[in-house]
């Protein structure tokens, strides 16, 4: 796993070059545009939020991002390099790994099986036995479990799983969509511990989340998505005192 030598909040305020460019992307299913021409930047050694209601594009963003979608007009880029138009798993090559909206374990396989799917375009077989150890350290739920069928995990361990899964890859940028979805609140506090410590570790994030308060707590920069545009940004804890935000997303009058 890299480590970055300079924090987050220093990269985007010194002029870095950012790791990740979203450069005016729209996406349509059919005759819809579920996006309508989104820009984002993503810095070394950040969390960086997107924050949005039901319907709002964020993970049809990060879908587009990870390669699984192809946007009608505009790119991506990571690390300087046009990713838009690679296929899903050229996309993890490069560099970028996803843990999915509802987690999609494989059910029948067990919490080893899917975490060494993760790994699965890797050859390095030292390095992938120090990750998975890795993945012990971050969630020890799983080492108890590495038999278990995945499909019999409760929520908050499958949501370690997919997460694990995803760092497998060795990803540096690392995308998190809605990973606090249907998990009671002690796990959801489990699980961003586990992000913020997975970021000191070195990786940057990018997380989509509903629960904006957890959200704007630990990420340096956000965005706010309404129905495919953005229309806030700034860094998170400016926004997390944003009157307009606060109304609409932390259900305050």
């Amino acid at each position: 796993m890299t480590f970055t030598d300079i924090s987050a909040d220093t990269a985007r305020a010194a002029g870095r070059e950012p790791m990740l460019v979203v450069d005016d992307i729209h996406v349509f299913y059919g005759n819809i545009a579920a996006v309508k021409g989104i820009s984002l930047t993503v810095y070394p050694g950040e969390i960086v939020t997107l924050i949005g209601g039901n319907g709002a594009g964020k993970s049809t963003t990060m879908r587009t991002i990870s390669g699984l979608i192809r946007p009608k007009r505009g790119d991506v880029f990571f690390e300087g390099k046009k990713v838009s138009g690679l296929k899903g798993h050229e996309v993890t090559q490069r560099g970028i790994s996803q843990s999915p909206e509802g987690r999609r374990i494989f059910p029948r396989m067990t919490v080893t099986e899917n975490l060494e799917l993760g790994a699965f375009l890797r050859n390095d077989k030292t390095e992938i036995a120090a990750d998975m150890e890795r993945i012990f350290d971050l969630f020890p739920r799983l080492k108890e479990r590495l038999t278990q069928k995945s499909g019999t995990l409760s929520g908050g361990e499958q949501q370690m799983l997919a997460m694990g899964r995803a760092l497998m890859a060795q990803p540096r940028l690392l995308l998190l969509d809605e990973p606090s979805m249907g998990l009671a609140p002690v796990l959801v506090d489990v699980v961003f511990e586990t992000i913020r410590k997975v970021n000191d570790q070195g990786t940057t994030v990018l997380l989509v989340e509903q629960n904006a308060l957890v959200a704007l707590n630990i990420a340096n920069y956000a965005y706010v998505l309404e129905t495919g545009h953005i229309t806030l940004e700034g860094p998170a804890a400016d926004l997390a005192h944003n009157d307009e935000v606060r109304k609409a997303y932390l259900g305050e009058g």
